[in-house]
């Protein structure tokens, strides 16, 4: 069988499941591979892009694509690491750099172009397989892959400047886990020879760790955790990133959540208190924006730092729904044109959603889930409306507006929509699952004569 390069940059743009279903055209090539070379390709094309912009990159299956690391998260690493390079180079002096956790090689390839030598550490065969072929493609000919234990391999290394894991964050039956002595390796009985040898260390944990709780860990198994960044990629918390160094010295740790292009480095003074609250009922009537801050933001917990920053209210203290008179284009989430204000006083929200059948719904700090609240509103799921929810003062209010800035419209100025179903419904069905989110069809009407029904009655 087959395994050959040209035949999958011709079928890269193909339909994965259609090409996998016309195998048998192609008896002399191995279509298992080519399938799979295929989607993590079309996979790659979005998550890295960089890596689907080299040819010959060889990807590994499915599951390994999925789990490793956006080209965004990782440039981010790069930076990091870049930076602490500065601090600590010395004129002369070859840097090294080691990965103890390859992988696929993402964040290597990311990382390990900013020193002299670096180490690629990998446990499996396939991956190491796959990193001498791949890092040299992208520039990493300095690279030398070494597949062993990163506990083992690590002893055997030299000094290096820095040192990278990213622990296995599944369990020896394949489930998920989080917690830092439950990753493979455990980092924490490590630390000491880690730091022994390394200038910093850096680890990416999950993002469901307490990063607090994560903090301590490592200080209690001798680290000092110099640096800690909270990562989101598209609206969601991707990273906890550690870099830990021998001694802090009398320096303060430093907290940093990275939203797209914002990188937002709260002080020690931000990290404290609570945020300023509205002040009554007639004030969060008259709002005029509403703001959701990012993932990071909410990871890292430190709300009062929207309001000491931006000058934002909170609605209470544990809605997390901040509110203003005037846009603040800088604030570090969504934002949201609010339209009307209303309780789940039905002569309100009647009134209030009297022309909106679809809208995107968020609960925070209120009795109902999303979906009983969507339900009890009769709205469908999606579209340009976005209603917020939540409790004040014992009395629960509901924001309907839109995201702002608006999405652009295009050329003609007319938003391309589906036609929306009429009231009830015709023959009372619902759209049918298969249709596109938005677009109405109703049900055929039966032939003339009663079609099967009038079988049935024949019987």
């Amino acid at each position: 069988m087959r395994r050959d390069p040209e035949f999958v940059r011709a079928h890269r743009l193909d339909d994965v499941h259609l090409l996998a279903l016309q195998s048998g055209r192609y008896p002399d090539m191995d279509m298992p591979w080519v399938v799979g070379q295929v989607d993590g390709w079309q996979r790659a094309r979005h998550k890295v892009p960089r890596w689907a912009a080299t040819e010959g990159i060889i990807y590994p299956p499915h599951l390994s694509m999925e789990q490793c690391s956006s080209e965004e998260a990782a440039r981010y690493k790069g930076e990091v690491v870049r930076r602490l390079l500065t601090t600590m180079q010395q004129e002369g002096r070859l840097t090294t750099f080691v990965d103890l956790t390859g992988g696929l090689g993402v964040d290597h390839s990311f990382m390990a172009p900013f020193f002299d030598r670096s180490y690629f550490v990998e446990r499996q065969d396939t991956l190491c397989g796959l990193a001498r072929h791949n890092l040299p493609l992208l520039g990493l000919t300095h690279t030398e892959v070494v597949q062993g234990d990163a506990e083992e391999v690590w002893r055997r290394l030299p000094t290096a400047d820095v040192v990278f894991l990213d622990p296995a964050r599944r369990d020896s039956h394949g489930g998920r886990t989080w917690g830092i002595a439950d990753c493979t390796p455990n980092i924490l009985p490590m630390m000491p020879s880690l730091l022994e040898k390394a200038g910093a260390v850096m680890v990416k944990l999950s993002p469901m760790l307490d990063w607090h709780q994560a903090v301590s860990e490592m200080e209690e198994a001798g680290g000092s955790v110099a640096e800690v960044h909270i990562v989101d990629v598209g609206n969601e918390c991707k990273e906890l990133l550690f870099v830990v160094v021998p001694s802090m010295g009398s320096r303060e740790m430093r907290l940093v959540c990275v939203h797209g292009e914002q990188v937002i480095d709260i002080s020690p003074d931000e990290r404290q208190g609570t945020p300023a609250l509205i002040g009554d009922e007639e004030e969060l009537r008259h709002i005029t924006f509403l703001y959701e801050p990012c993932p990071a933001i909410m990871k890292s917990g430190c709300f009062a730092m929207l309001t000491q920053r931006y000058g934002v209210k909170a609605i209470e203290s544990n809605s997390h729904l901040f509110v203003s008179e005037e846009m603040l284009e800088d604030f570090p989430g969504r934002m949201f044109h609010v339209q009307r204000v209303f309780t789940l006083n039905k002569r309100e929200y009647a009134e209030a959603l009297r022309d909106i059948d679809q809208a995107n719904v968020t609960t925070r700090n209120f009795p109902l889930s999303t979906d009983q609240l969507r339900k009890k509103l009769h709205l469908r799921d999606g579209g340009q409306h976005y209603i917020f929810a939540t409790t004040f003062q014992r009395k629960q209010f509901l924001f309907l507006g839109g995201k702002y800035p608006p999405l652009a419209l295009p050329k003609g100025g007319r938003m391309e929509t589906h036609p929306d179903p009429p009231k009830g419904r015709e023959n009372g069905n619902p759209p049918r699952p298969s249709q596109r989110e938005g677009e109405w069809k109703p049900t055929p009407a039966l032939p003339k004569g009663g079609g099967v029904n009038k079988k049935i009655k024949r019987l």
